[in-house]
């Protein structure tokens, strides 16, 4: 087994695939920048709310006011330089830590395709996509047209990863017996041209669950088997364009299209960087030297070491939920950096009381004195920042200088169309409970139960 790990390491491949991934990866994320800033969205979720949720301790990262824009400037930068691999290692350290900086900077904004973006980032620090066809390559003079044959395995294996396991998420009973919550969202599509109507049958509901589920399971192997992957990839582009056109997800779908690339013979990306040769005017055969990239022993072994822990948290993470009593789409702890996408709606609301613990004064707070509408609808439905407001109106009104200050709210959610229940238990003060990785007994127990992963 070692043997054979060896020399699987000592393989070597051709680079191009991997400048290919490089090229797109960067030109992606610098429109997506562009898009986020253009789209007034900076401001609007970065620099007017009044408040943001911190992820639990990541609290020193929050927004830097009109300095935020540098944080976007500098992401964006290092995703073009990115793209054209130029001082590749500052650049793509650089864009992985203003990126994630941003992510971390308030997760009302959460969604799986950003954490995808910060752990393929990660990922690409320690793999060489400036050896061949890039500035870097040219400045140097030394241009590497083969690479181990790991350093862009890596990269099949996480997306194979986020595919499979958003399958497996699928394999629950709200999912393939209830359609839902495609039974909820699909019917509100009625004006898309030539699909709309077809939308408010109950029988394409399922079509669309069961396929959906089936894909995410077995992309990843249809796009690996050559004479599978033409077809694989067509129902890549067919599917994530579908998605773009059924549900706002910005450019996850064109970078999952993009990234799908990686699985194609080195041939395609041959014939890819010719194109751009030829469009750009470069001379692509400078690169063309046959040279392999070798690491150095010790380089070698810390690199495997950092990707190889990677992929073990990659692999166990989504399953912490498992530690956690209680119905995970109720709770959502363990929920999140799991690649469950899109298989829970939510709708609650959420009424805070502050009380006088000693003379029993109370008011109620309106919530649109702290929060924007935004993040008032993602902490309805979330237990982590239900706590975290709690504890926020708590320090704020003993600033003002309340005294003996409760925190108590009343909490009604609404699950897959399920019937809104209580939520979060009234007579608990708030304020007294500690956020922490272990269970929050103060969310009332589902009453119903959804089966499967």
């Amino acid at each position: 087994m070692i043997l054979k790990l060896n020399e699987y390491l000592k393989k070597n491949t051709e680079a191009a695939p991997l400048a290919v991934f490089r090229i797109f990866f960067g030109i992606m994320m610098f429109l997506s920048i562009i898009r986020f800033w253009i789209l007034g969205w900076i401001d609007k979720l970065y620099i007017k709310p009044k408040y943001f949720f911190s992820y639990y301790g990541f609290d020193f990262i929050t927004p830097i006011g009109g300095y935020t824009y540098l944080i976007f400037g500098v992401c964006g930068i290092s995703a073009l330089f990115i793209s054209i691999g130029y001082k590749y290692r500052i650049a793509i350290v650089a864009f992985f830590l203003s990126f994630t900086y941003i992510e971390l900077m308030d997760k009302t904004t959460y969604l799986n395709h950003y954490y995808f973006i910060s752990v393929l980032s990660f990922l690409l620090i320690f793999l060489p996509a400036n050896a061949y066809y890039s500035v870097d390559a040219k400045r140097k003079n030394i241009s590497f047209q083969k690479v181990p044959v790991w350093t862009i395995d890596s990269l099949k294996l996480l997306l194979g990863i986020v595919y499979f396991y958003a399958g497996l998420a699928k394999l629950n009973s709200d999912w393939l017996v209830k359609a839902m919550p495609l039974k909820i969202w699909l019917p509100s599509k009625y004006d898309i041209p030539f699909i709309g109507e077809l939308l408010q049958e109950e029988w394409m509901h399922y079509v669309f669950s069961y396929t959906g589920a089936i894909y995410d399971l077995l992309i990843p192997f249809l796009l690996l088997y050559k004479r599978t992957r033409i077809v694989a990839f067509v129902a890549v582009i067919v599917f994530h364009v579908l998605t773009r056109v059924l549900f706002p997800i910005g450019m996850f779908p064109y970078i999952m299209i993009i990234s799908a690339l990686i699985f194609f013979d080195s041939s395609i990306h041959h014939k890819i960087l010719r194109f751009i040769s030829k469009l750009l005017k470069i001379n692509k055969s400078r690169f063309d030297t046959d040279k392999k990239l070798i690491f150095s022993s010790n380089s070698q072994k810390i690199v495997h070491i950092i990707i190889g822990l990677f992929f073990i948290i990659q692999l166990l993470l989504p399953f912490r939920y498992i530690c956690y009593p209680g119905e995970l789409f109720w709770t959502e702890e363990g929920y999140r950096f799991s690649w469950r996408v899109m298989l829970i709606e939510k709708a609650g609301y959420a009424n805070f009381k502050i009380v006088d613990e000693k003379t029993g004064k109370r008011f109620y707070i309106d919530n649109d004195d702290f929060l924007t509408p935004f993040q008032q609808k993602q902490m309805a439905t979330q237990p982590d920042f239900i706590l975290q407001y709690a504890h926020h109106l708590k320090e704020h009104f003993e600033n003002q200088g309340h005294q003996n200050v409760q925190v108590f709210v009343e909490s009604y959610v609404a699950l897959n169309g399920r019937l809104s229940t209580q939520y979060i238990d009234p007579n608990v003060d708030l304020g007294k409970q500690k956020e922490s990785f272990k269970h929050k007994t103060w969310i009332i127990p589902f009453k119903d139960e959804i089966k499967g992963l």
